[in-house]
């Protein structure tokens, strides 16, 4: 079924009528009075109400705004044997999706209906957003304006109710732990806790006890049981960020947790069972990493039923001056100062720069030009970024394509203005101390 359709008409012909046309499609309800009508209002409510202007006990007009607050996502087609401009006009301003004058044409009321149910299931999509965004903390709410990142969102709404196993890929700061944030969000999970996890952050030798838990004194300084991020996830998420640098022998253990939602503690005897949804995220591709040993690639199919996307920033450009001006807001606010927009020299430098460490040195500039500039408003003079986009230097290898002879090139001139310290060029360009070893390896980059 399409949906369910509720026909208000006082005419027991026209319903007759109009249910033989709507059933086997639709789901049919009927209402004979405005009396009637109201005695529906606190059950399940329609996609779309059929309503009739002229009811022998109430104006159509009167019942609009009654339906409307009732069922706020419900669409309401009015039909009308007398139909002016004026009565269209104050029907629209009281909520009326459309205005269809009797007799109709049965194809035009079947493609009405078809829009107006989709009309509603996408207001039904954007509240469910909004409801996971708002219980998202201001600072990690995602802006998407671009088409690439509206399609990631619409797929995240199908799948964040299930447990499936999400796999997120993308370049570092591409904002895999905030789609991570709104994954859990959108899931019945959102009342338990998501526990994140750097892989590449944790020392080698604690890592297994650090997801898995341990018992006391199974290892030197395991002075007593350790409880596992499994279960400090239980009944929640998971999230496991750059996987890929996850040991290899530890991606086995792992393994076979997903596979029997059971955990073992390092030095324990007995397993427990375990109830977490798990989000994986990789900045490698994975079958790059899976190629160079970084990644199992029977723990790849286990973690990848579903694989989201997220392109860098480059790619979608109608995000950059939304997430300047979100970042501009919060750190103006931080600061204490009054900053209204970015000029348009300014705006112009942001969209056109290349961004290679996405939105992590999106936000990095923009928290620098909040406390730089000296003006009402960010100008050009104040960002850091170049206004011409970096070429390779002098006898590099031009078999790197632009984008990666532009990124090169940044990676080298905070290597020679922070002296060669790789960790605060990492801070600087905005991502992870182990993504700037993974790029000075695959660009050849001298020490």
């Amino acid at each position: 079924m399409k949906g369910k359709i509720l026909i208000v008409d006082d005419e027991p012909d026209l319903r007759g009528l109009l249910k033989s046309i709507l059933e086997g499609e639709y789901n049919i309800a009927e209402a004979e009075s405005g009396a009637a009508l109201k005695k529906l209002l606190a059950d399940e409510a329609p996609d779309v109400v059929l309503l009739d202007l002229n009811l022998p006990d109430a104006s159509g007009l009167d019942l609009l705004p009654l339906i409307k607050k009732s069922w706020t996502d419900t669409e309401v087609v009015v039909l009308t044997g007398a139909a002016t401009f004026e009565a269209a006009v104050e029907a629209t301003k009281r909520g009326a999706y459309h205005f269809i004058t009797k007799p109709f044409d049965t194809s035009a009321l079947l493609v009405t209906l078809d829009r107006a149910i989709e009309n509603r299931q996408q207001k039904e999509e954007n509240n469910s957003l909004r409801r996971a965004l708002s219980a998202m903390s201001g600072s990690s709410a995602p802006v998407f304006q671009s088409p690439s990142m509206q399609k990631v969102v619409r797929t995240l709404e199908r799948i964040a109710p299930s447990d499936v196993t999400i796999l997120i890929t993308g370049e570092s700061g591409t904002g895999k732990e905030v789609i991570s944030d709104l994954i859990h969000a959108l899931s019945p999970r959102n009342k338990n806790r998501i526990v994140k996890v750097n892989c590449a952050a944790l020392p080698r030798e604690l890592i297994e006890s650090e997801l898995f838990g341990s018992v006391k004194g199974a290892f030197t300084g395991a002075n007593s049981d350790r409880d596992g991020l499994f279960r400090q996830a239980e009944g929640g998420t998971l999230f496991l960020d750059e996987i890929s640098e996850m040991p290899i022998d530890t991606q086995s253990k792992l393994l076979r947790v997903l596979q029997d939602q059971k955990v073992r503690p390092v030095g324990g005897k007995a397993d427990y069972q375990t109830n977490c949804r798990i989000i994986a995220a990789t900045n490698r591709k994975p079958e790059d990493a899976i190629k160079d040993g970084k990644l199992r690639e029977d723990l790849f199919y286990r973690i990848s039923a579903i694989s989201v996307y997220l392109p860098p920033l480059r790619e979608r450009r109608e995000d950059i001056l939304p997430l300047a001006n979100a970042f501009l807001k919060r750190f103006a606010a931080q600061a204490n100062r009054t900053l209204n927009t970015f000029s348009q020299a300014a705006a112009d430098r942001l969209v056109s720069f290349d961004w290679p460490g996405n939105i992590r040195q999106l936000q990095n500039e923009i928290q620098r030009a909040v406390l730089l500039c000296e003006g009402p408003n960010v100008e050009a003079s104040d960002l850091s970024v170049s206004e011409t986009q970096a070429v390779a230097p002098e006898g590099h290898d031009t078999s790197y394509t632009l984008l990666e002879g532009v990124e090169r090139n940044a990676i080298l001139q905070m290597l020679r203005e922070t002296g060669g310290n790789k960790l605060e060029a990492a801070r600087k360009l905005g991502i992870g101390r182990q993504t700037l070893y993974n790029k000075i390896k695959d660009y050849g980059i001298e020490a």
